[in-house]
């Protein structure tokens, strides 16, 4: 049916979860309903989208390894320089290795074959190529599953509590 944002009790989004878990942790109290989509289970109770727990949890921090499928997975599977979306693309160092550039979340982006061979061995001011977004690391791995439902057109109510989508 649908999926539901769990927020911590700061707001802070934790995990998604089914329709069903988030009915029964409003049954029980451990949580409030914050939106809703106007789909109704039982009368007078609308099916959640957003819920908050009434009480904080910790959560540990967990890092999210720098990988290509991440990376194009944060870049929208686009090019970051012409925008292609398509087959094929490249992973691109905007400060090169061959100049001191690092591999890290800041310094790499996805790119095209063409737009990869254009650049070479420049930075993107040197090339004349802006890139279309800044490259930053993802806040938690749950980024990755908020914005595959933000850019899907699903849950365009969860904008407003994820921060970078």
């Amino acid at each position: 049916m649908s999926k539901v944002l769990v927020l911590n009790a700061s707001y802070e989004p934790l995990n998604v979860t089914s329709w069903r878990r988030a009915v029964v942790l409003i049954i029980k109290g451990k949580a409030e309903r914050i939106e809703h989509n106007g789909k109704v289970i039982y009368a007078d109770f609308p099916l959640p989208t957003v819920i908050r727990l009434r009480h904080y949890v910790r959560v540990p921090y967990k890092d999210i390894p720098l990988t290509r499928r991440n990376l194009l997975h944060r870049d929208g599977n686009t090019c970051q320089y012409c925008g292609y979306a398509g087959d094929g693309l490249t992973l691109d160092h905007i400060v090169p290795r061959s100049r001191g550039g690092i591999d890290s979340w800041e310094n790499i982006v996805t790119a095209c074959v063409r737009c990869n061979v254009k650049k070479g061995n420049r930075t993107p001011r040197e090339a004349a190529m802006p890139l279309r977004t800044a490259p930053r690391k993802p806040h938690s791995s749950l980024y990755f599953e908020l914005s595959r439902h933000i850019r899907s057109g699903l849950h365009q109510e969860w904008r407003k509590y994820v921060i970078g989508l």
